[in-house]
């Protein structure tokens, strides 16, 4: 089979180390794969979680699991996807056969992450095998996917544009629109402005949300989160709850989307919801982040908590209604990135979001 040796990747080689960018070695795709050479890739909080050990994977490994780009070559048995098409990365393919999947939740699909792309990548230096994060492997310029892995781009849609389809805008549309089903009119608050916070806070607009409330550590991210559409901005505090309760007539939002995955913010989010109300949470939080509630108020309060998995999407069907909105300009993509680097920019990257700061890194190869 085939190798090339020429493709750089930023790889993690043990839980907690810095990443290394690195030659790797790519087969030729066989039957049922696709080689794809990256046009761009988001660097998303889960890629940090999966390098610090909060979610789990084999190492050493290629992270990356939003991006888009140009199909290279395809293998036997490939057909909705031919060289030179645009493509966006789907890192949870469905299966379309387990019980997930025959309700029509796809998302919580149980094969999505069973090794759909087993394409035995390895480091050019030394040999090792090298497991494809998330399926996709994304922080590489080219990658080998299975088939079912990419989704042909839009038209109309840039790819350095596409590539946050695949994970951040997938997510925050979602959340709105699938999990917390925000309707006109309805009042919205949502926890942590980066780039799953900033699509979320545009979802909620096109949605129709009479009040936006957005709410995060850092005041640098006010201008982001009020061009995204938030009508409110506060700095995360104590007093939260009650001061977005202040903003709705002592009444609380009607839906609350939490998307940093801390226990605290999560018992905020819930807090800032009426009675009756819908909490949504979207950010993934590690074992150690305990969430607590006592009988009386989950009877009193009648509100409702659920998690969201992938914007409870399912993206062969929301990928066009987002590229109309996209092309309506009602979903800018560009306005989430506040930051394009190389592949080693991405250690800083993951800086950046530990410390809160800006929305989507991109990467652009």
């Amino acid at each position: 089979m085939a190798v090339r040796t020429a493709v750089r990747a930023a790889v993690v080689p043990a839980t907690g180390a810095p990443l290394e960018v690195t030659g790797i070695e790519l087969p030729e795709p066989g039957p049922g794969q696709v080689r794809v050479k990256l046009v761009a890739a988001g660097v998303c909080h889960s890629d940090l979680s999966l390098s610090n050990g909060t979610m789990r994977v084999p190492l050493p490994a290629v992270l990356g699991h939003e991006g888009a780009g140009t199909v290279l070559s395809v293998g036997e048995g490939v057909a909705h996807v031919a060289p030179g098409d645009d493509v966006v990365l789907n890192w949870a393919p469905s299966c379309g056969a387990c019980h997930a999947c025959s309700l029509g939740e796809v998302w919580l699909c149980a094969d999505a992450l069973a090794g759909a792309a087993n394409t035995h990548a390895r480091r050019a230096d030394d040999g090792t095998d090298l497991h494809p994060g998330l399926n996709v492997a994304a922080f590489a310029e080219e990658t080998v996917v299975d088939a079912r892995c990419v989704l042909p781009c839009p038209d109309g849609i840039p790819l350095t544009d596409a590539a946050l389809l695949g994970c951040a805008v997938l997510t925050g549309y979602g959340a709105v629109h699938h999990s917390a089903r925000v309707r006109k009119g309805e009042t919205v608050a949502v926890f942590g402005v980066g780039g799953v916070g900033l699509a979320t806070l545009q979802a909620a607009r096109i949605a129709g949300a009479s009040k936006i409330v957005a709410v995060d550590v850092s005041p640098e991210k006010e201008d982001l989160a009020r061009a995204a559409g938030a009508t409110d901005y506060l700095i995360a505090s104590d007093d939260t709850a009650r001061a977005i309760r202040a903003r709705t007539g002592k009444q609380g939002v009607d839906v609350a989307v939490e998307c940093v995955g801390r226990a605290v913010t999560i018992r905020t989010a819930w807090e800032s919801t009426r009675r009756g109300g819908r909490t949504t949470v979207v950010g993934i939080g590690g074992k150690d982040q305990q969430v607590t509630f006592n009988a009386l108020e989950i009877f009193h309060w009648g509100r409702t908590l659920s998690g969201c998995v992938y914007g409870n999407a399912d993206p062969a069907r929301d990928l066009p209604v987002l590229a109309d909105h996209v092309r309506a300009g009602r979903l800018d993509l560009g306005a989430l990135v506040t930051e394009r680097i190389a592949l080693e920019g991405i250690p800083a990257a993951f800086e950046n979001m530990l410390a809160g700061k800006g929305g989507r890194a991109l990467v652009v190869f």
